[in-house]
């Protein structure tokens, strides 16, 4: 498919990013990364042409080396390369939640330390919020972090963890004792990858993609004073300047692999013919593909509002739009995999049309980085009004 149709939402600077970055991922496309996932390697050839493009770091501040742009701009251009059949679910993480919390709430020094590498591609960061027994329940997360003269020392573990192998460090979710209350807060820590008690192991997936998940352990990792982020009373709202720039990403990840599916059915449907018609002439075939991209456009529509209010400040409207733009993706997502799948029928499930393994993969959105089930909670309460049921 070409790239998506432009809207009153999208500038003209919006349409030609979208047209730049299309034309990287067709330069890749599918069989790249199936080649790369097979081979156990990662998407490093992609991952540098787009970081020499501008397209890795379009969110962050110009005088770090970022473009200057938003989150607007970055699902863009993860949208666009999820089309092309090859995304790099690096940008959620690296640029999109450590790199936005660092630039909105570290100091000078790390913004130094961090923000070009992160905006130019050299260095990546990987972040560190699900436990065991906690999933991303920030409330009940138990890494701990104390202060030890000038250092902190932090101990927990971590689940499902992306990209900790290739990443330099890792922003860990931990949380501090409330001197005032005694009660614990989340805060957020820098961990370089080779600290000494930060330990790492590879989680067997059934999941094919390049970025590994890991567990993590964190035993008695001693840090410097200025690896935590911003204020150390400033608690939620850092955390969720994080989140809710993941959720829209999560969102343009899920839109972008439900239009390559839905492009390779209507490319199939358009072709194949078994009688006098090809198959797409068929309501059964056409009707449930168009219901497919009706859904696909609608999340978008959703997903850019949360964007825009991001963008705008208005973290606690971004908050609700971004939980409903991950969720109306996700759904839109497994939907029209699904039917791309059902559309092929037995070709559906052939290495050839690169269709099979996504049936795995898009459930993942409708999982990470929160629950279909967890955001239903947050809008009957939030929204809605309703009492909580936990």
């Amino acid at each position: 498919m070409s790239p998506a149709t432009a809207t009153p939402l999208e500038t003209e600077e919006h349409q030609a990013l979208r047209a730049a970055v299309a034309a990287l991922g067709q330069r890749y496309g599918r069989d790249y990364y199936a080649r790369i996932t097979r081979e156990g390697g990662h998407p490093d050839e992609l991952w540098a042409d787009a970081a020499k493009l501008g397209y890795l770091g379009v969110n962050l501040p110009e005088e770090y080396g970022g473009g200057g742009g938003g989150i607007a701009e970055l699902s863009i251009v993860l949208e666009e390369l999820g089309a092309a059949g090859c995304p790099l679910l690096m940008m959620v993480v690296s640029p999109a939640i450590c790199g936005t919390v660092i630039a909105r709430f570290g100091t000078d020094a790390q913004k130094r330390a961090w923000l070009p590498g992160l905006a130019d591609g050299s260095r990546t960061m990987a972040f560190g919020i699900t436990e065991p027994d906690a999933g991303s329940n920030s409330h009940r997360i138990t890494t701990t972090a104390r202060r030890d003269g000038d250092t902190w020392v932090l101990t927990g573990r971590k689940v499902f963890i992306s990209g900790v192998d290739i990443a330099d460090a890792t922003l860990i979710v931990g949380r501090t004792e409330d001197a005032r209350t005694g009660t614990l807060k989340p805060c957020l820590f820098i961990v370089p990858r080779d600290t000494p008690g930060f330990g790492r192991s590879p989680l067997d997936m059934e999941l094919q993609a390049a970025e590994k998940q890991f567990e993590l352990v964190l035993d008695e990792v001693r840090l410097p004073a200025d690896a935590l982020v911003g204020d150390e009373d400033a608690g939620l709202l850092q955390l969720f300047a994080g989140l809710n720039p993941e959720r829209i990403m999560t969102a343009a990840f899920a839109i972008g692999m439900g239009r390559f599916a839905l492009a390779r059915a209507v490319d199939y449907a358009r072709t194949r013919q078994v009688w006098k018609e090809p198959i797409g002439a068929h309501q059964a075939i056409a009707h449930p593909l168009a219901a497919a991209h009706i859904d696909l456009e609608l999340a978008r529509l959703m997903m850019q509002k949360a964007a825009r209010l991001y963008d705008l400040g208005d973290d606690l409207a971004a908050g609700e739009a971004a939980n409903m733009a991950k969720y109306a993706a996700a759904e839109a997502c497994v939907k029209a995999v699904d039917q791309a799948v059902h559309t092929l029928g037995g070709n559906g499930l052939t290495r050839e049309y690169g269709l099979a393994s996504l049936v795995t993969a898009s459930r993942v959105s409708r999982i990470a980085p929160v629950s279909r089930e967890m955001i239903l909670n947050f809008v009957s309460h939030q929204t809605l009004g309703l009492p909580k049921s936990y």
